[in-house]
Parts: C-alpha cells; structure tokens; sequence
C-alpha cells in the first residue's frame, strides 16, 4: 500500500540560483508522510485521541539525480515497511514528468505526550497490513561517525519562527542550519546537494543557542549542532555532486 501526493516547487522553495533548497526538499517529504499517515488515519490529532501518543522524526536521508527546479511539478510516492518494534522506516520515491528523480528514507518514532517513552509500532492496528510490500527499499540509515576536531562555525540564537506544532525546531529548519554551516551559498553554484541525512538526537527549543561546528572529510561534508551543555542535537552529512554530471546519483 502506498500513498501518492503532488507538489509544485514554487518561489517560497527555491535558492539564489532557482533550485529546491535541502530543507524544501525535507519540507516536501515530511508532508507526504503526513498525508500518508492521515491516510492510514494515524494523523497527529488521531493518533494522540486514540493511543496518547505524537510522531517524531529520528533520522532522514535523501537522494537526488538532479536539482528539483522552481515550477517543477513533483510526484512523491511513499510507503511504510512496518515493524514490531519501537521505530518504523518510511520510504520515498520521488518523480518529475513520471520520470524518478530521487528517493529518501526515515526512520519514525511515536512517543507517549506525557512520558516520552516511545511506543511499539506494533500496537497501532493501522499499521498491519498496510505496509509497501514489493516495493519496501533495502536500504537502512543509521548514526554516522562524526570527523573529529571540526571547528566552530557558528553560534546560532533559535526563535519561534524555527519553531512547529510540538513547541520543537520544525524538522526541515536543521537542514538550513546545515546548509548554513556548510556555505552553501558559495558552494551551490556548479554544484547541488545530491544527499542529505540528518539525525535527530534531542530537542531544540525556541531561546537555545546552539554551537554549529562544520567541516569536509573525504568528499563529504559534515554538520554537528550542540546544545549549551555540549551534548549533540543534530549532526548532518552532506554529498555534493557536479551539476553537469548527467548520470543518476548511487
């Protein structure tokens, strides 16, 4: 089972030189989960009245064989593989003019709203029988190793336009913080974000500052955001691939 949404990349989306920016891209992927979910009538409201419980994002990544451009109708197909367990992957294919142009991967998490103990997947009855089937991906994300000694680039002030629903940062804001961090404005100009995973690790709060340290290792790009008392909140990976490559990114 699977669930398709259309979207149009329009002015709010793109960057300084027409192309989706990463954290549009996550914005794009993060609504058709919520379609997908409200679908399976697992939405935010449906899921806290039925369970008490709330969706959380714990990592996502994407792939992309080009830019998506301002005007671009996208195609987003998604599907969940099911689990028995406490965290569930959501799989994505993306497509423009019925042609694939990218997929993604996330990992999903549902939290009870007054403990934060997070729940089985499978004791949502929603969930069963309603999986991807044939087309569930092999693919598995899970944490990477941060380079050591990346410098500080940054110390950034969070306010309530970064924040969502929860009272958290939204989501898709982490992959401009990473964006940021990595100067994407002077490095976008022959080059694109062919892959992003970000991983969610704690809580961001509007009135935070957050040490953003940034750096390259091995033809990647890496991004931790830490918290006032040190610790980890996020950490990005970024792939960047020529424009004119031409050839479908692996």
């Amino acid at each position: 089972m699977y669930s398709e949404t259309r979207y149009t990349v329009d002015s709010r989306d793109i960057d300084l030189w027409g192309a989706c920016r990463p954290s549009a891209v996550m914005g794009l992927l993060q609504e058709a989960a919520v379609a997908a979910a409200c679908q399976l009538h697992l939405s935010r409201k449906e899921t806290m009245d039925k369970y008490g419980l709330f969706w959380m994002l714990a990592r996502m990544w994407y792939r992309l064989d080009r830019p998506l451009r301002w005007g671009e109708q996208v195609a987003i197909r998604t599907w969940h593989r099911g689990s028995s367990g406490v965290s569930c992957y959501r799989d994505f294919d993306l497509f423009v003019d019925g042609n694939p142009v990218g997929e993604a991967v996330s990992v999903w998490v549902l939290a009870h709203a007054q403990t934060h103990r997070l729940a089985r997947m499978g004791d949502l009855e929603e969930f069963r029988g309603t999986d991807g089937g044939e087309l569930r991906k092999s693919k598995t994300i899970s944490r990477f190793r941060m380079p050591p000694g990346l410098p500080e680039v940054e110390r950034r002030r969070l306010h309530y336009s970064d924040t969502d629903v929860n009272g958290h940062v939204n989501n898709i804001r982490y992959a401009d913080y990473i964006s940021d961090a990595i100067r994407l404005d002077l490095l976008g100009k022959d080059q694109f974000v062919s892959q992003l995973q970000v991983d969610y690790l704690a809580e961001c709060m509007a009135g935070e500052t957050i040490s953003l340290t940034a750096g390259e290792a091995e033809g990647q790009w890496y991004v931790r955001g830490a918290g006032p008392e040190g610790k980890s909140r996020f950490e990005g990976a970024v792939t960047l691939s020529p424009l004119d490559s031409g050839a479908p990114i692996k």
